[in-house]
């Protein structure tokens, strides 16, 4: 497994805020092993500590034009090109001291802070690095703008840049993120804004600090005072600042990610639905914790935090019995207000057999994922061998499924079902899953 890293030695930066104007010193210090990227105010009395952590960014107004951590009246401003140089040099731990509000603005990038802590050093620690892996799409949206999250195995960003300038219309760039591509192809790109919209900045408090060296102005003709490092600069800026925003989840995220016009207010809702996500698979994974042992009944609420299934689709109202990774008991209570009802036979209902197969399959799944080796993975239903329906099943019955494994392989398992209505068999199957790391 990749292991955490951190800085071999101490390393300092100064300059000046780019939306407060002030003079700043930023130090940067090794960092133990689970301590997380650490900011402290040390001109304030008692040094107050505020970790990188989305749920202390500042909402409202001034974090549309960047990302500014509070907790208890101690700010930190603009952190997210910070961010990103830190998640591109994969560095899990880290003190970072500061003596005024806000992080230094250097050249509007992250090249300054990357070449920072690349003279630093960086180190390989004892312990393991762990990262979030999504298992389901994620989409958030408003005002036009939009993100979809996909399941992927690293992390790949696609954004569409869309102003409303001639200049800025539909340029897009689509990059995996790693350390080679972040140092080359993101990390010098620098932060714009439009001229004519750099005056009501200023009145609104921000870009006190920023001038065309450390910012892009795009006027009618141009950037003005300055030339850009890429042809498409701009859309290169907003996926160094989605990769900085990302890194506030508190450890890497694998996804890909495709933006439409996102910007920071944005990305703070993605980054809660994915926090949503990560709940509910914590959930799952103390929920198998507690079914390791070697029988054990779960009701619906512990069904649903280890099946992804939910009504009207989750067919399993209870696990009655179960040997981890060899057989499990099962039971669905059938009832008119079923939804299949309405328009399978509905002058003589009759549950389709499928939806009894696909019931037997859930409590497979169940059986599955309670094995140790198994835990964290998901299951799909792959393959039905020798399938029989011996009878109809009506409302008012009680399906009970009793499902034994046959062979498992590393990614393939095999077991075999059937299902009984008062005593009587009413189908059987032979039912085939793969399993895949979430």
């Amino acid at each position: 497994m990749e292991k955490q890293k951190t800085i071999k030695n101490q390393v300092s930066l100064e300059g000046i805020g780019l939306h407060s104007g002030n003079k700043v010193k930023v130090t940067f210090k090794p960092a133990a092993c689970d301590s997380g990227i650490r900011f402290f105010r040390v001109d304030l009395p008692n040094r107050p500590e505020i970790r990188a952590d989305f749920k202390y960014l500042v909402s409202g107004q001034g974090s549309l034009r960047c990302s500014s951590l509070s907790l208890d009246g101690t700010e930190i401003q603009t952190v997210e090109h910070l961010m990103a140089s830190l998640l591109g040099l994969g560095i899990d731990n880290l003190i970072i001291e500061l003596n005024k509000n806000e992080l230094p603005g250097l050249d509007g990038s992250s090249r300054d802070f990357l070449l920072a802590l690349e003279k630093a050093g960086v180190q390989e620690q004892d312990e393991a690095r762990s990262c979030f892996t999504l298992r389901e799409p994620v989409t958030v949206e408003e005002n036009g703008a939009a993100i979809v999250a996909l399941p992927c195995p690293e992390l790949k960003i696609s954004y569409t840049l869309n102003y409303d300038h001639h200049l800025l219309k539909e340029e897009f760039f689509e990059l995996v993120v790693n350390a080679d591509s972040f140092r080359n192809e993101i990390s010098q790109a620098r932060t714009f804004c439009l001229e004519k919209e750099a005056e009501e900045l200023r009145r609104q408090g921000f870009g006190k600090g920023a001038n065309h060296d450390n910012t892009l102005v795009v006027g009618d003709d141009g950037v003005v005072k300055n030339k850009l490092r890429y042809h498409n600069e701009f859309v290169r800026h907003k996926i160094l600042d989605l990769v900085g925003d990302l890194y506030l989840f508190g450890m890497p995220v694998k996804a890909h990610i495709i933006a439409l016009r996102s910007g920071h207010a944005l990305n703070v809702k993605l980054l809660q639905k994915i926090s949503q996500q990560r709940s509910r698979s914590t959930l799952a994974s103390i929920a198998l914790s507690k079914v390791s042992q070697e029988q054990k009944e779960l009701d619906i609420n512990e069904i649903m935090k280890i099946l992804p299934h939910r009504q009207p689709f989750l067919l399993v109202d209870k696990i009655v019995s179960l040997k981890k990774g060899r057989y499990a008991k099962g039971i669905k209570n059938v009832t008119i207000n079923d939804y299949f009802f309405e328009g399978h036979f509905p002058g003589k209902p009759v549950m389709p057999g499928v939806l009894v197969i696909e019931a037997m399959a859930q409590v497979a799944g169940v059986m599955m994922l309670a094995s140790e080796e198994n835990m964290g993975k998901i299951v799909y239903f792959m393959c039905i061998n020798n399938a029989k329906f011996r009878k109809p099943v009506l409302p008012g019955d009680q399906l009970v499924f009793e499902v034994e494994v046959g062979k498992i392989r590393s990614r393939i398992g095999e077991a075999s079902g059937k299902a009984w209505v008062e005593g009587k068999l009413v189908c059987e199957a032979d039912l085939m899953f793969a399993l895949t790391d979430s």
